[in-house]
Formats: structure tokens, sequence, C-alpha cells
């Protein structure tokens, strides 16, 4: 495509990417959804029935709400399928799930937030609730933390803003220290995420070293595992594991 990023943006089309993001953010009326993005519903119902005809959004509850469509699913899935970075990753993921017994996951960074990419979940009757697409704060997770620092603080302060969001009581939100704790990160290598994600879980993680001369790492793999199954010496365990595969996948993806 030619030109890219020069072009005046084309309404119709702004209008149809708000509304299946905001329907991705979870199923919603047309009252909501006119409300939240400021369409009249003459238009709106037009986008929505060009988008159902198309397989992108859904009905349901009779008619009342919509909801992402099959075509999304099938989109998605293929971004996914013929990223490089999540083949190149799997096997690491593999090995980790095999060595550590916990669940492991790839996420990468999209502006202020993470994406999860990949995951393999444990063989434990108590599992982490999450799922490939999800999106969080990269401030509350370890995955987020460890792709946060492998930036300066001046990077950092320009993806975050001035105000961050608590997910759990024990969410960093004071960006002091949040500096500190990236600081932290940086030091001994990776991050950490003590319960600021969800309560009762704790989580470590690496960036995925792409072998790019002087870009940031846009990836990180991360091993979470519930507190209860958590001492000194398995945190130790975990983390050893995680640093082997970084290892590893630094020697694969740097360039011959």
């Amino acid at each position: 495509m030619d030109q890219v990023g020069t072009h005046q943006p084309v309404k119709s089309a702004e209008r149809t990417l708000d509304v299946l993001e905001a329907i991705a953010a979870g199923p919603a009326t047309f009252p909501e959804l006119s409300r939240r993005l400021g369409i009249p519903r003459s238009s709106l119902h037009g986008l929505a029935r060009t988008l159902a005809e198309r397989g992108w959004v859904e009905a349901v509850d009779g008619g009342a709400r919509l909801r992402l469509g099959l075509r999304a699913l099938q989109v998605g899935i293929r971004f996914v399928a013929e990223d490089e970075l999540v083949a190149a990753v799997a096997s690491s993921l593999d090995r980790l799930a095999a060595t550590t017994g916990e669940t492991v996951q790839q996420a990468r960074l999209d502006g202020d937030q993470i994406v999860y990419l990949a995951k393999r979940d444990t063989a434990h009757q108590v599992r982490i609730i999450s799922s490939i697409g999800t999106r969080l704060p990269a401030h509350a997770t370890a995955l987020g933390k460890a792709l946060l620092a492998a930036r300066d603080d001046e990077a950092v302060h320009g993806l975050l803003g001035p105000s961050l969001a608590a997910l759990t009581p024990r969410t960093l939100v004071d960006p002091a220290a949040l500096v500190a704790d990236l600081a932290a990160a940086r030091e001994r290598g990776y991050a950490v995420d003590d319960e600021e994600a969800a309560e009762g879980l704790r989580c470590f993680a690496v960036v995925v070293p792409d072998g790019r001369d002087g870009s940031a790492a846009t990836d990180a793999i991360s091993v979470s595992v519930p507190t209860f199954r958590l001492d000194h010496a398995r945190e130790d365990r975990l983390v050893a594991a995680l640093l082997d595969e970084q290892r590893r996948l630094r020697d694969a993806l740097s360039p011959r």
C-alpha cells in the first residue's frame, strides 16, 4: 500500500472501525453504542446491518445487543497463525509449560496495554482465566512491566500518561513506585506481578529478544502461579526456567 498514513481519514471507515472496536470490548445495545460513539442511530443501524451481512457482528438477545461475529474470529486466528514471533516463541512456551507445570503466556505491547497472543494452560484444577486477545494495562502485569522496563523512563511516561488504573488493591498506581519497580526489573532481568493484575496470583516475565538492533522488545513471555502453590524455592525455579528460555530465544533469534 502506497503512502500509508498520509491520506485524510475516511469517516465511514473510521465509524465502522469504531463500532467493531467498541463491540470487541463486550456486547452492546444500539443505544449504548450510539451514545458511546456519538453515531446517530440511523447511521449505526446501517453500519451494523452491513457488518452483520459480512459476518463481522451478530445480534444476540433477540436483536437487542450486538457482539462480534465469526468473521472477526477467523481474522484474529489468522493474525496469530501468521505472526512470525508467535511461531518462534511457541516451542519455548511448550517447554516452559512442561517444565513448570503452570500457565505460560506470550503478550505484545500495544500502547499502554498488553495483548495476549499465546497461552499454555496448567494441568492443575486452579487455572488462570485469560484468553487470546485479552487486553490488560501494561503497568499492572509482569508481561507489561517487562516490556516497559525495556524502555527508558521517558518512553514509559509517554506510553502510560499521568493516570494509572488499579486492577487490584496491590496494583502500582503511583508513578514513582512504578518507576522504582521497573528499575528493579531491569536490574534483576525479569519483572514481577505480585497480585497486581489478579488477587492470589503471582507472575514472572521476561522480554523476547527479537534480535533487532536498537529496537525495544515488543513481546514478553511469562509464568503465572497461584500464591498458594508458591514458595521462595519454587519461585527461583520458575524464574530460572524463564531466563533459560530467554537465552534460547536470544540465540535462535539473533541475526546470523
